[in-house]
C-alpha cells in the first residue's frame, strides 16, 4: 500500500519555468559566492531564516533582536518569543546533520524547536487540531490515529521520488501543513523541513533565507496553501514557494552588473508581457528588422534578460518573447 502512495500534484508549464530560472540563477550565486566571505554570509541569512520564520507564527523579534541572543546578550522581551528563537537557533545549528526522509530525525527536529513550548515535544499529536484564521476554521488536521500512518507514507514517498527536489521539497512542506502532524509547530517544522531537503540537493541553501521571504509574503502563502486544498492539487502552492526560493536567491546574489546597452534597456522596458517581434518592434518605434534583431533582441536573448516562449522553435511564427527574473531585476534597477 504505501509503495502506492502519491501525494496529489501536477507540474505547469509556470513551475518548469520557475525551476528553470532558479537553477540558472543558482549558478549564479555559487560563482560569486566564492569571492564572498562565506562565513559572514552564512551567519547574516541564517538570522534573517530564525527571523522570518518565527515572525510568521506572531514573534515579534527583531534582526538585530535574534543577532543579540546569538551573540550570548541580554534581550528584554515576552518569555516566549526568547524561548522560540533559542530553540530555533539550537535547531538551525544541527539541522544539516539530520537526513530529510529519517522520522527520528524529523521527531528531534520537532522536540528542539519546541522545548519548553508545548508539553508533547518530539511526538505526533494526539487529539484533533484545526487552522484558526481569527475564529474562523480554514483547515481541519486529519484525525490523530491517522497521523502516524501518513507521515510514514510521506517519508516514505519522500525517499523513492524522482522528481525535481525543488517540486519534492514544495510538496513535502504542503503535504505536511496539510497532515499537521504536531500539536503545536507545524508552520515553522514545513519551513524547515523544506529547507532541508534542498540543502541535500544544493549545499548553498543552508544559508538562504527562504523564509525571511515567505513572510513578507505571509499572506498570499497561506492563500497557496488554501488553494491546494480546495484543488486537492499542490500545484499553486509549489508555484508559490518556487517563486519565493528564485526571489530569495536573486536577493542573495552580489549583482555584477552587465554592460546593458541603451537598446537592450529600452526593449526591457517595453516588455510587459509575452510579446511577438512585431509587436515589439512597434512599441520600440522601428521599421529596420535586422538592427532589431542584432542590437535589441539577440544580445537580450544572450544575457538571459530575456526569454522565448517557444524555445524548441526559435522560428515559430507563434514566437514570443518574455522578460526573465534576473531581466525584471536590471530593468527595476533602472540601470
Amino acid at each position: 500500500m504505501m509503495k502506492d502512495y502519491q501525494p496529489p500534484f501536477s507540474i505547469t508549464p509556470h513551475i518548469v519555468r520557475l525551476i528553470a530560472d532558479i537553477s540558472e540563477n543558482l549558478g549564479r550565486l555559487s560563482a560569486q559566492q566564492t569571492q564572498e566571505n562565506q562565513l559572514k554570509l552564512r551567519r547574516i541569512n541564517r538570522i534573517r531564516t530564525i527571523q522570518g520564520s518565527l515572525a510568521i507564527e506572531g514573534n515579534t523579534l527583531s534582526i538585530d533582536a535574534i543577532t543579540a541572543i546569538l551573540d550570548g546578550k541580554k534581550v528584554i522581551a515576552p518569555p516566549r518569543d526568547l524561548q522560540e528563537a533559542r530553540n530555533a537557533i539550537s535547531t538551525y545549528d544541527q539541522f544539516e546533520q539530520w537526513q530529510p526522509v529519517n522520522e527520528k530525525h524529523l521527531l528531534k527536529a520537532h522536540q528542539m524547536l519546541m522545548k519548553g513550548l508545548i508539553d508533547d515535544t518530539g511526538y505526533y499529536r494526539s487529539s484533533g487540531v484545526g487552522v484558526m484564521n481569527g475564529d474562523q476554521v480554514v483547515h481541519m488536521g486529519p484525525p490523530a490515529n491517522r497521523v502516524g500512518k501518513l507521515m510514514h507514507e510521506l517519508l516514505h514517498w519522500l525517499s523513492e521520488t524522482d522528481q525535481h527536489p525543488l517540486i519534492t521539497s514544495s510538496v513535502f512542506h504542503y503535504e505536511f501543513e496539510f497532515i499537521h502532524p504536531f500539536s503545536d509547530g507545524n508552520g515553522r517544522m514545513g519551513r524547515l523541513w523544506q529547507t532541508l531537503i534542498l540543502t541535500q540537493w544544493n549545499p548553498i541553501f543552508s544559508h538562504v533565507p527562504v523564509e525571511s521571504m515567505v513572510h513578507e509574503h505571509q499572506k498570499e502563502y497561506y492563500q497557496a496553501l488554501n488553494q491546494s486544498t480546495k484543488g486537492a492539487d499542490s500545484a499553486p502552492f509549489i508555484e508559490f514557494m518556487l517563486s519565493m526560493i528564485l526571489n530569495t536567491i536573486i536577493s542573495a546574489t552580489p549583482q555584477v552588473t552587465p554592460q546593458v546597452t541603451p537598446q537592450v534597456m529600452q526593449l526591457l522596458k517595453v516588455l510587459k508581457s509575452a510579446m511577438s517581434r512585431d509587436e515589439l518592434l512597434n512599441k520600440l518605434q522601428l521599421n529596420d528588422r535586422k538592427s532589431f534583431r542584432d542590437r535589441y533582441l539577440l544580445p537580450a536573448l544572450t544575457d538571459g534578460l530575456i526569454e522565448m516562449t517557444i524555445p524548441d522553435k526559435p522560428t515559430s511564427r507563434l514566437q514570443k518573447y518574455r522578460i526573465t527574473a534576473y531581466g525584471k531585476k536590471l530593468k527595476h534597477a533602472d540601470i
